[in-house]
């Protein structure tokens, strides 16, 4: 194996090693065993950011092997899975999942990094630890899979896990939020091995990079099979009206938890419907781009009204996710270069900005034992360093320009108008009208929070105590500003493989 391949098992293998070994040392060894969880996930980050390096010592888009047209992986490894049904161990990496690699490793790291401080009720911080390690496994093992089949395993191997986090070490209703997220994902998987099965049983072959484009696929196959996919990767996104699980998920989830769902799980629905649904169903995206794009302007629409109501923190973030991820879903819609750039990038922002305000919302809660906003009024009062981060998130959220946020809301907005028409240009304008309550419900967050006279629930907190999830957080900060400064830093990246892949689907 050369260097690349390596790394590709590397960056599997050290986080289920590390799940093993958290999981396994005993519990008066608990916060050792947290220390060691955060150590395999610093080496899983370290390897996704060597990934990015050619074997030759060049960067590895810049160099990369020519392949299929449609994906052109930088690294690639094909091992023999199952022979008797020509089902292969296929993995890959290229600058459309690269990014979403990254993502994965670093909020796994911090998540980690911020269970070995502090693990939440009940304990057993080791447990924890490790089941957001093997989450890691599939999260990332869906971002690099170049075989259907391999895709649906690991896009598998994230549900009980995260069913565990949220049911152990979950808010009061944690049992009802945890049966809700596996009674959705479980639809969702079922009609995703559907859909798996109609492709690979039409085409011959499991293979994505030779499936890109529709080869071997009718059109009829590519209607059906994408309508299975879309709505399986809908639920998982979540497209409204698909979405009722995400508030309660993440209201009653442990902070990492959340963290997770928000920042890394919803992204394994966008990039399938990215690399699965545009990439090997064409015929049947365009034929339902329509249908796509008016769901997500519902997303944002409804996304935005329903968090001008909402009255708890953690609640209204969610909520917020709808919305950021109906603008993925619209540039995804467009099927053009600018609208899956906009996906791609949104995404990451999302990532990233989301993260950090579900770190900064889990701060609040913790500390001040409530999520109802009437109850946290006077935060800068009585702590204005953490009022000033939730204040920095919640304008990065809400698409203020110089930050990550605007990129992929503006690019998304861009691409249905650049279509034309009376159609996508009513979606465009309606997105735009969606933007525009977002930074309302925005600033009422902020209103009723960092503003007024500190509440029985805040006056109680100090400026000290927060210098721990300040150096957790800073990562977050930093990217936060510098995709917003530098957005070639995220667009770059995935500029000639998203030209590759609308040249292999028209």
């Amino acid at each position: 194996m050369n260097a690349g391949q390596v790394g590709l098992v590397a960056i599997l293998a050290l986080p289920a090693a590390g799940a093993v070994v958290a999981a396994a040392l005993p519990e008066r060894a608990d916060r050792a065993a947290r220390a060691v969880a955060t150590g395999f996930a610093a080496a899983t980050l370290v390897v996704s950011v060597l990934l990015f390096f050619g074997v030759g010592g060049g960067f590895a888009h810049r160099v990369p092997e020519q392949g299929p047209p449609g994906i052109d992986p930088w690294h690639e490894l094909d091992w023999t899975w199952v022979p008797g049904l020509d089902l292969r161990f296929h993995l890959g990496v290229d600058g459309i999942s690269y990014p979403l690699v990254i993502l994965t490793t670093l909020l796994t790291l911090l998540c980690c990094a911020y269970t070995w401080w502090r693990a939440p009720a009940p304990g057993r911080g080791r447990t924890l630890a490790a089941l957001l390690l093997v989450i890691e496994v599939g999260i990332l093992g869906t971002f690099l899979a170049l075989d259907l089949v391999l895709f649906f395993v690991f896009f598998e191997v994230v549900l009980l896990p995260m069913y565990a986090v949220i049911a152990i070490w979950g808010g009061e209703r944690r049992s009802r939020a945890a049966r809700k997220f596996a009674l959705y994902t479980l639809f969702g998987s079922v009609l995703l091995l559907v859909g798996v099965f109609v492709a690979v049983s039409a085409a011959g072959t499991a293979d994505i990079v030779a499936l890109t484009g529709g080869n071997g696929l009718s059109r009829t196959t590519q209607l059906v099979a994408f309508t299975l996919f879309a709505l399986a990767f809908a639920v998982k996104s979540p497209l409204w009206p698909l979405h009722s699980w995400l508030p309660d998920a993440h209201s009653q989830a442990p902070t990492v938890g959340s963290v997770i769902l928000a920042g890394v799980l919803l992204k394994m629905g966008t990039y399938g419907l990215i690399r699965i649904g545009v990439g090997v169903t064409p015929e049947g995206a365009r034929w339902a781009a329509p249908v796509l794009g008016v769901l997500a302007i519902a997303a944002i629409i409804v996304g935005a009204l329903v968090c001008l109501a909402q009255t708890e923190l953690k609640r209204l973030i969610a909520y917020s996710s709808v919305g950021h991820m109906g603008f993925v879903v619209l540039g995804i819609a467009t099927v053009t270069t600018t609208g899956i750039q906009a996906a791609l990038i949104g995404n990451i922002a999302h990532g990233v900005i989301t993260g950090l305000l579900f770190f900064v919302a889990g701060a609040i809660k913790d500390r001040a034992h409530t999520g109802e906003l009437a109850e946290l009024g006077g935060l800068r009062e009585t702590a204005p360093r953490l009022a000033g981060l939730l204040g920095f998130a919640a304008i990065a959220s809400l698409g203020l320009p110089g930050l990550a946020g605007f990129w992929g809301e503006a690019f998304a907005i861009v691409a249905a108008l650049r279509l034309g028409g009376p159609f996508w240009t009513t979606l465009g304008v309606l997105a735009a009208v969606g933007g525009a309550l977002t930074a309302a419900y925005f600033l009422r967050l902020l209103r009723r929070i960092s503003h007024g006279p500190a509440t029985p629930a805040v006056a109680n907190l100090t400026p000290r105590g927060y210098a721990v999830e300040q150096v957790i957080w800073a990562p977050l900060v930093v990217l936060t500003l510098a995709i917003g400064l530098l957005p070639p830093i995220a667009l770059d990246v995935a500029d000639e493989p998203v030209k590759a892949l609308i040249e292999a689907i028209s």
